[in-house]
């Protein structure tokens, strides 16, 4: 089974996922072993690997150590088409479609090919959305587009749709790092009414009460990345977990 097919076995017998997100940059390397021990003793159910840079050359010194640290199928989400490690299970291939900058809807996926080809990389055809969580998030200023105002329902959902038309497998609607706002429930309520492939949805998520809501409004797969770095607050990532699996 590809890990595509097997994310989406793990999503439809729960009727959702809930995944870890790790930045491999030089700046977590004191408390890596300590996200590793909070993700594997938790019920998370896949391992995202990426952020908006690195510092250094090591991307794949780390994902090396966190893929054998953990049984979870480990995906990159990568920042760029520097980003790329044959010791992954599976890429987030990213068009940035709500963003008019070509070196991310395209000139980045030319970069990488050659390596995903020699890595045998498998890859997950992905419509990416950025979306206004109140903060100037790193995803903007890195690729130079700016963050679609969360209620602005209608062109969202051209995004999304457009997104399932070209064939992407997923749609990731992000407010970024460090986002003061979490995807909008009311947002994701609106577009399941009309998207037919998985939504994903990342950022400013840190309480039991916003996965609930978001799980109540459709969402397919719940991404947890900051919180992980807070390492007093394994307890609650550990309850925020157990929603998807009661």
């Amino acid at each position: 089974m590809n890990t595509f097919k097997l994310i989406e076995s793990i999503r439809k017998k729960q009727g959702a996922a809930i995944i870890a997100l790790i930045d491999p940059d030089s700046i977590y390397d004191k408390i890596l072993n300590s996200m590793i021990d909070t993700i594997n003793s938790s019920n998370f159910d896949i391992l995202f690997v990426g952020g908006s840079k690195i510092s250094d050359d090591k991307f794949d010194e780390r994902l090396y150590k966190i893929k054998m640290s953990t049984n979870l199928p480990v995906i990159l989400f990568p920042g760029s088409s520097k980003q790329i490690s044959k010791y992954a299970d599976a890429i987030l291939y990213l068009s940035l479609i709500s963003g008019r900058n070509p070196k991310y809807l395209i000139d980045e996926h030319i970069k990488s090919a050659p390596f995903i080809k020699e890595y045998a990389l498998e890859t997950i055809p992905t419509g990416y959305i950025l979306l206004d969580g109140g903060i100037n998030s790193s995803v903007e200023l890195i690729s130079k587009t700016k963050p679609i105002s969360m209620n602005n329902h209608e062109y969202i959902l051209s995004c999304a749709l457009a997104s399932q038309y070209l064939g992407k497998s997923l749609i990731y609607l992000e407010t970024g790092s460090g986002a003061k706002k979490p995807p909008s429930s009311k947002l994701l309520a609106y577009l399941k009414k009309y998207i037919e492939i998985p939504i994903v949805v990342g950022g400013g998520i840190k309480s039991r009460d916003t996965v609930k809501k978001l799980l109540d409004n459709g969402a397919d797969y719940i991404v947890l990345g900051s919180i992980l770095e807070d390492l007093t607050e394994s307890k609650k990532i550990k309850q925020i977990t157990n929603l998807v699996h009661y």
